[in-house]
């Protein structure tokens, strides 16, 4: 019984766990109310396509797969995140954001990670606005 117990708490806390997503209306809901939007994408990507205004690039993945996690969490500190604070990832298609999200939420204690539904691309489809990010 004791492992049945076990084994129902272990999947309840994993059904919670993770990145949230969030679509068009509710991002931009979130984004109003201050909730910070962190754009992980390559700065070729921010250049080619433009950025949502407000947000803050912060690259998670080089072109070549390699990621600094150090660097990174520190880049969040500096803007206030902390695991308690929402934020929202933003990338091209949400496929980066999920798997980062996800990182954060289940392996470093994040709580409440939000990921933009289909990202930039979804933004794009949505006709909003994008904006030159800063050099």
């Amino acid at each position: 019984m004791k492992k049945l117990l076990l084994l129902f708490f272990t999947l309840s806390l994993s059904l919670f766990a993770g990145v949230k997503d969030l679509d068009i209306e509710s991002f931009e809901k979130a984004k109003r109310e201050g909730v910070p939007v962190i754009d992980i994408r390559t700065p070729s990507e921010w250049r080619e396509t433009g950025i949502i205004k407000g947000s803050h690039t912060i690259m998670f993945f080089d072109r070549s797969g390699r990621y600094d996690l150090k660097s990174f969490l520190e880049s969040l500190s500096k803007l206030g995140i902390d695991r308690e604070k929402p934020f929202i990832l933003v990338c091209r298609s949400a496929s980066r954001t999920k798997m980062v999200g996800d990182f954060l939420s289940d392996k470093m204690g994040y709580k409440n990670v939000y990921e933009l539904k289909g990202g930039i691309l979804n933004w794009k489809r949505h006709n909003r606005p994008l904006v030159k990010p800063a050099q």
